[in-house]
């Protein structure tokens, strides 16, 4: 079925990617974006741009109503861990008072479905693998709190106004479409900064921790193509009329430690990376996986891109067509 689907969000790095796919299935997509982080040139062709802070309630509602909006997909939010803690005031405004922002404008027009891109930092540190949506939520710092302030406002809004939600929780998108990539001014994921090294724009890539009870002594992490998490989104955009649920979207199997990264990377790029070894990080699990069984099983989701090699090449095709990010 064919909708009009508004993405808040949706000139950032998934975002544009979500919205890239809606448009080549056919669903007429609406951006909706500050720009403070997104990029216009992210906004693919046949996608409309309407530049808006989600604060502003009119706006939302006036851009919902004008472009006949049947669902959202929510992504717009700031998901800097090690920020969140420097600045919670920051991270509960954009996470959840925004939101909740954009739920009155939904309410106010009777949009009453909603995807959201949530994280798997609700959980917290977890006391098993891989992390089940059963599990319990206890995030360890702002980030994550915000997130599940407003998920579980979701569930409240669902009671009162029959809105309708999946709520999608996972950890490191990565990779890139041939339109649309990873582009952070400061970068702080793993791929893109493994590659940057690999490019010569930096001299090293730092390793924190060794000595982790895992394979080979580094963190172990989920990562998952960005267009499979595009379309985990799209999916979850047909199954709202029959109830609100979440999902975890994980790689399953054993996940990725970062020396594996950055072999690959090395594999991919016939770069030489240097790293230079570094001390744990605080709070940095060994391993964090996500299982995806419940998405598989309940809508078919199955990640077609997974394999790690075809991840980093995506991502460095990208990066080399694209030396400058998004030129504006």
């Amino acid at each position: 079925m064919r909708m009009r689907v508004l993405v808040t969000g949706g000139a950032g790095y998934i975002g544009s990617v979500v919205t890239e796919e809606l448009v080549k299935d056919g669903h007429e997509a609406v951006v909706y974006d500050s720009l403070y982080k997104g990029h216009r040139a992210a906004v693919v062709s046949g996608a409309k741009l309407i530049e808006g802070d989600l604060m502003d309630v009119e706006r939302m509602r006036a851009a919902l109503s004008e472009n006949r909006i049947e669902a959202v997909i929510h992504m717009a939010a700031d998901s800097l861990v090690g920020e969140s803690v420097e600045k919670p005031a920051k991270y509960y405004r954009n996470n959840t008072v925004a939101g909740l922002r954009l739920l009155d404008a939904m309410i106010a027009e009777g949009v009453l479905r909603l995807v959201f891109s949530s994280t798997a930092a609700v959980y917290g540190e977890p006391e098993k693998q891989p992390i089940e949506e059963s599990d319990t939520t206890n995030p360890t710092n702002p980030y994550g709190e915000t997130k599940l302030a407003f998920e579980r406002a979701l569930g409240w809004y669902e009671r009162a106004y029959t809105l309708r939600y999946a709520s999608l929780r996972y950890f490191n998108a990565a990779g890139a479409t041939k339109l649309c990539g990873e582009w952070h001014d400061p970068e702080t994921h793993l791929i893109p900064i493994v590659l940057q090294a690999a490019a010569g724009r930096r001299a090293h890539v730092e390793v924190y921790g060794d000595d982790y009870l895992t394979r080979d002594g580094t963190c172990v992490r989920d990562y998952i193509h960005v267009v499979d998490l595009a379309r985990a989104h799209i999916l979850a955009l047909g199954i709202l009329d029959k109830g609100s649920r979440i999902y975890n979207l994980g790689c399953g199997g054993e996940g990725y430690s970062v020396n594996e990264v950055i072999e690959t990377a090395r594999a991919v790029t016939s770069r030489d990376i240097q790293i230079r070894m570094g001390a744990r990080r605080a709070g940095d699990p060994a391993v964090l996986i996500a299982s995806s069984d419940r998405i598989k099983s309940e809508l078919g989701w199955q990640p077609a891109m997974q394999d790690l090699k075809v991840i980093i090449e995506s991502a460095w095709h990208w990066m080399q067509g694209h030396p400058d990010g998004y030129k504006e």
